[in-house]
């Protein structure tokens, strides 16, 4: 299995795609691999109790931080099944409002992908078009375009909170009071923002929300998605069968260790925010200011770093830098650093999809330009020496490959 060489330095900002696990998360997590390893779904011993113990404790935390109820929180195995479930879980059931989907071209493929196979099945799906990357708010989402794309047989509007390319947050709350005016459905893939940016069910007036773990220094393979439980209650077509936990919404035995991490990770990010959103902002200007001095004139991809909203709250996500290096090819460029930085070329995410980013091609960019991108995920475990060794690596081989072009 190919490593990072440990004979040279190497700094991770990667952190969109996964995050470290907190050592503090892990040592939450340990018990319940080694002591109380019971099945939660056992009953009439001490180490199944003391399993569905900590799933009942981890379900009214993980509430709590979300503003939810106990019994709204379904455990999965991470983001895309939770996606699966409320896309899939409300269009499959027989009792719906319509066959038409809304959703929007920059979301992530474990929403469109979904949504192309039910389109395949002879749903209708819609997908809306976001601001231009010459926009300051270069992707983001008008509610009005939302507003004017609904229709009666709208049986469910699936937007993103925050987007895991470049970083725009979306305006949710009033996406769902449009939505609620007109008796439809809204899911939220709230992969990237959960942790990141304040966060409240209630206010948010979403009906259903995707989160990981791994996004927020938890483990991968377990997730969750909040099911709203009343004004309206939904209800889904579960997805797996077979067991019947989770009131049959989503069978198979419970991640106790993963859940308890999931509570974990997500109680110290919450903890953390008031100072860690703007740790992150102040690195993230540091890295741009500092590839803008280096490099001279480049393509930021997105929205401005200043920009807000009409609430004066930042449109972009803290910790997120996509930057198009226009003359300069993304993957060239990964190589040319000597894999000493870890971080996202333009290209697409989805290993067996080759080619530029679905996100900046939604921009208006060009194929040239989206494949010159870099995008940058700032973490907890970042420093202000992560971004100068950072701005030094990218530059120096920016530089290089520039000046091979030119002879």
């Amino acid at each position: 299995m190919a490593m990072a060489n440990s004979s040279q330095k190497t700094v991770y900002m990667d952190n969109h795609a996964t995050t470290r696990v907190d050592p503090r998360v892990v040592e939450a997590m340990l018990p319940f691999f080694s002591e109380n390893y019971g099945n939660p779904g056992s009953v009439g011993h001490s180490y199944g109790e003391a399993a569905r113990a900590a799933v009942q404790q981890a379900r009214r935390s993980i509430a709590v931080q979300l503003g939810a109820d106990p019994q709204e929180i379904v455990f999965t195995s991470g983001a895309t099944e939770s996606n699966n479930l409320a896309i899939r879980g409300v269009a499959e059931r027989k009792r719906r409002r319509g066959d038409h989907l809304l959703s929007v071209q920059t979301e992530h493929a474990a929403v469109l992908e979904p949504l192309q196979r039910l389109a395949a099945r002879g749903y209708r799906v819609t997908l809306l078009e976001v601001e231009p990357f010459s926009s300051p708010r270069a992707g983001w989402l008008d509610p009005q375009k939302v507003e004017d794309a609904l229709r009666d047989d709208t049986a469910l509007v699936s937007v993103m909170l925050a987007n895991n390319e470049i970083g725009v947050i979306h305006p949710l709350a009033e996406i769902a009071a449009i939505c609620r005016r007109r008796g439809v459905l809204l899911h939220c893939d709230a992969t990237q923002a959960v942790g990141k940016t304040p966060l409240d069910v209630r206010q948010l007036d979403v009906d259903l929300l995707s989160f990981s773990a791994h996004k927020i220094y938890g483990p991968k393979g377990v997730g969750a998605i909040y099911v709203r439980g009343r004004d309206p209650k939904v209800r889904l077509e579960p997805q797996i069968a077979g067991g019947g936990q989770q009131e049959g919404r989503r069978s198979g035995t419970l991640n106790t260790p993963g859940i308890v991490g999931l509570a974990q990770a997500l109680e110290l990010c919450v903890e953390q925010l008031p100072t860690e959103g703007p740790r992150l902002t102040a690195l993230r200007d540091r890295l741009w200011q500092g590839l803008v001095n280096r490099l001279g004139e480049l393509q930021l991809c997105g929205p401005a770093l200043d920009e807000r909203d009409e609430q004066g709250k930042p449109l972009r996500l803290p910790g997120n830098l996509d930057v198009s290096f226009g003359d300069v090819d993304g993957e060239a460029l990964l190589l040319a650093m000597g894999r000493r930085l870890a971080v996202s070329s333009g290209a697409a995410c989805a290993s067996n999809k080759p080619g530029p980013s679905h996100v900046l091609l939604a921009l208006g960019m060009g194929e040239e330009r989206a494949r010159s991108s870099l995008r940058f995920g700032l973490g907890r475990f970042n420093t202000e020496a992560d971004v100068d060794f950072a701005v030094d690596t990218v530059a120096l081989a920016v530089e290089r490959l520039r000046e091979m072009a030119s002879t």
